[in-house]
């Protein structure tokens, strides 16, 4: 958490107040933060904003400034500082953009160019994806969270996309059938999607919001995560929780096979 439908809201809503507007100046509110102030070269004009995979990318001149969010982090606007734990704001005339990490995973860097080793984005042709997993003898629910293979899917999303599709999330990514990988490739971006229309997913610990503070409002549409022990909404089954590669898994053990 934070996956791609809520990086993509964080992207989508601060491109408005900030593209085409000047960069002045940078207030640094963590230690390992602190050679962004060096780094950057400001005054700068915020060519783009982009995601990859679950990246922020500030496009600068000649510089990248990219956030990863990681595990509790978020990017918002305001005209004045938020309360919370603040590790990064960046200030405009007429506000600015703060990164808020109560867990201090998040990290920041400047590049030259965004270079990181990350697989193809998920909401354009999948046309790849079958000869992809045919290739892997990987958990399904593994490889849709490898970043190496695509990106931006995390734990709330592949559990989510297998459900649709009625695939356990335990089988080989090889052992899934030309039907099974044609109902997927059509699974992924709409659950994407549909994410993104909603703003992302605010879980119960309150910690995710968008760059206006507005609530991830998909969290009301789960069908798996985080419901062990309550009814399958398609067969009334209870949904189970099991640890796959370390992570918390949750499926319906009469809808995904």
């Amino acid at each position: 958490m934070p996956e791609l439908p809520e990086v993509e809201t964080m992207v989508r809503g601060l491109r408005p107040h900030v593209v085409g507007k000047t960069l002045i100046a940078t207030e640094v509110g963590d230690p390992k933060f602190a050679a962004l102030r060096s780094a950057l070269v400001l005054p700068a004009v915020v060519r783009s904003i982009e995601r990859r995979g679950k990246y922020v990318l500030v496009n600068l001149r000649d510089q990248v400034l990219v956030l990863h969010p990681r595990m509790s982090g978020r990017v918002l606007w305001a005209r004045r500082k938020p309360a919370g734990r603040v590790r990064l704001s960046l200030r405009f005339a007429d506000g600015g953009v703060h990164f808020v990490d109560p867990r201090r995973l998040g990290t920041a860097e400047v590049v030259g160019e965004f270079e990181e080793a990350l697989g193809p984005e998920p909401l354009g042709d999948l046309a790849w994806l079958p000869p992809a997993l045919s290739g892997s003898r990987m958990p399904i629910k593994l490889w849709l969270m490898d970043q190496k293979k695509i990106a931006g899917i995390g734990n709330i999303y592949a559990a989510e996309i297998l459900f649709r599709v009625g695939i356990a999330p335990h089988r080989p990514a090889n052992s899934l059938s030309r039907k099974e990988i044609a109902l997927l490739t059509q699974a992924i971006p709409a659950v994407l999607a549909e994410a993104i229309a909603c703003c992302g997913t605010t879980l119960a610990d309150g910690q995710y919001r968008g760059p206006r503070g507005e609530v991830g409002a998909f969290a009301c549409e789960l069908t798996v995560y985080g419901r062990a022990g309550e009814p399958c909404r398609r067969c009334g089954s209870p949904i189970v929780r099991t640890v796959l590669g370390g992570r918390g898994t949750y499926a319906c053990p009469r809808c995904q096979r």
